[in-house]
């Protein structure tokens, strides 16, 4: 028995009666009336595009004609032109002054991206005549790509539009219409749940998952769910900007931090349509400050298992691309890829490597840092989709002052080095996970005593240590267990990172004090200190939770 996707019943797929892409069909019929001459059109799959673009032409009065052309078919009409770009351009030229034609020229980057050679410059040359020409005329040029790439010459006469990827509406859409009603053993929540899981996939990956599933079993089922998230992640390991990293560890596996803890909990359903009907703003993110191994990065892995949403990790040293324009390409893919996974987080590790060097002014990039800077901050004071972002920093101080002002981030936390209690905390945590069994044979008391200004991640290394050493002194086969001896020697071997450190965590308390960031621990001690700093600073006491 052999099964198969069901063939959509209509060409132009309609919710109701809107069509799926009501919105860009608007803009786009806004922008032919308006008779802009160049429109690039970045989208990830062609075929819903042309419906669009179909369904554009038929509201000009008379109707447009849409003519396609690339270099290997040339002309959609004729196939003429095959291979020469500058034969279609002189087509465009030469045509009807009357006519009223959408020109669609598909996958240009690669010659937009590199303007300057020899055989480029005369097709730039050319775009660039042609739309000061086509702006008295019914005539525009689209470039239909799924890259954008934009060279200086054309980015005053150029306007850029993002093809959409499909929404959780039109995904349910797309699912009742390719999938029979009785294969479709999804309904309540588990269906709710695999259209979220499907946000994020162009819509020809939906259908080769459907496909996939189909296949295997004849039915699309609860199972899938876990088939569309191994396809998101296939996804986004293409992009080579985002990862899709996992987030099995709850709160509970966070020693202290009580305080950040807190205000993670109270806003866990804020991405919920209730928190929306209540009238709560959709949290934007958090910026978490301190030296390395204190938990930043744990807490962001955490919080996106406390709210049961994907975690998105994106690089920042993959943001920056070798040719002109591709970074801010990059940037728009991250965006664009963020959102349709949303409600999702958005860790951004170590930011201060990626944007410190703004500040000084010597960046060495021809601009491109402060570009791509500026395009992601201008997102996150903007964005209205559910995409929390959780940015850490080690050197808070190197930041644009722009990027910590307020509307950027719901909350800054410092993370200072672990109280003593919060010591302890740490070590029941990591033993539990290794010798669950023998937890209460451990002081953990004299541990923590004994490991004053040790980072979360030194004492978890110590306890590695300490079962190497014990490991190390028997013979295979009457190898000892590790004891609380064993991590108490480790850690006298250990210089801890805040001991050649000590500048660098006096000056983040010192701005935490300044610029009024809540304090991540429970630490009367630490508050006290920041008090201090106020005090002789002249600024106003801290806000303490």
């Amino acid at each position: 028995m052999t099964s198969r996707l069901s063939q959509p019943k209509k060409t132009d797929a309609v919710l109701g009666n809107q069509h799926p892409h009501q919105e860009i069909i608007q803009e786009l019929d806004l922008m032919l009336r308006s008779r802009y001459p160049l429109i690039y059109l970045v989208a990830v799959e062609e075929e819903p595009v042309e419906q669009v673009l179909s369904e554009v032409s038929k509201r000009g009065n008379p109707q447009r004609e849409l003519l396609y052309w690339d270099i290997v078919r040339g002309w959609s009409d004729n196939n003429k032109d095959k291979g020469s770009l500058m034969g279609a351009l002189n087509r465009i030229r030469t045509s009807k002054e009357e006519d009223a034609t959408l020109f669609i020229l598909r996958d240009l980057h690669s010659v937009l991206k590199n303007p300057e050679t020899d055989k480029n410059a005369p097709i730039i040359r050319e775009i660039k005549n042609l739309t000061r020409e086509l702006k008295t005329s019914r005539k525009t040029i689209l470039l239909l790509s799924h890259r954008l790439e934009i060279p200086s010459e054309l980015s005053e006469e150029m306007t850029v539009l993002d093809f959409p990827l499909p929404t959780f509406q039109e995904i349910d859409y797309l699912v009742s219409q390719l999938v029979t009603p009785e294969k479709l053993k999804l309904e309540g929540l588990a269906k709710e749940q695999f259209l979220k899981a499907c946000q994020g996939l162009s819509r020809a990956r939906i259908r080769r998952v459907l496909a996939k599933a189909l296949a295997a079993k004849q039915e699309i089922n609860e199972t899938d769910i876990d088939v569309v998230l191994e396809e998101k992640r296939q996804t986004i390991r293409q992009t080579g900007i985002l990862e899709f990293s996992p987030a099995p560890d709850s709160l509970k596996m966070v020693g202290g931090l009580e305080n950040l803890k807190e205000w993670v909990r109270m806003r866990k359903d804020a991405f919920s349509d209730e928190a929306k009907r209540y009238g709560i703003p959709t949290p934007k993110g958090l910026l978490l400050v301190g030296i390395q191994g204190t938990g930043k990065s744990l807490s962001a892995k955490t919080i996106a298992h406390e709210w049961r949403v994907p975690l998105l990790r994106l690089d920042t040293g993959r943001l920056f691309g070798g040719i002109v324009g591709e970074s801010e390409s990059r940037v728009r893919q991250m965006i664009q890829l963020s959102e349709a996974m949303s409600p999702c987080i958005l860790w951004i590790d170590e930011i201060d490597k990626a944007f410190g060097s703004i500040n000084s002014g010597v960046s060495g990039d021809s601009g491109t840092s402060q570009r791509v800077f500026g395009s992601l901050i201008t997102w996150m004071q903007e964005k209205t989709q559910p995409v929390f972002i959780v940015a850490t920093a080690n050197n808070v101080e190197v930041l644009p002052a722009e990027l910590l002002r307020k509307g950027r981030f719901d909350e800054t936390f410092f993370i200072n080095l672990p109280t003593e209690k919060e010591r302890k905390a740490i070590f029941r945590v990591h033993l539990q996970q290794v010798r669950g069994s023998r937890l209460q044979e451990f002081n953990l008391d004299l541990l923590a005593k004994s490991s004053e200004n040790f980072s979360g991640a030194e004492i978890q290394q110590a306890i590695i240590d300490g079962m190497h050493l014990a490991f190390g002194q028997g013979e295979s086969g009457k190898r000892r267990d590790f004891s609380t001896q064993d991590i108490l020697a480790a850690l006298e071997e250990t210089v801890p990172l805040s001991a050649i450190a000590h500048q660098q965590i006096a000056g983040l308390k010192r701005w935490a004090a300044e610029a009024g960031a809540r304090t991540a621990s429970k630490d009367d001690e630490l508050l006290k200190e920041l008090q201090d700093y106020q005090s002789s600073s002249g600024i106003n006491p801290i806000q303490v939770d």
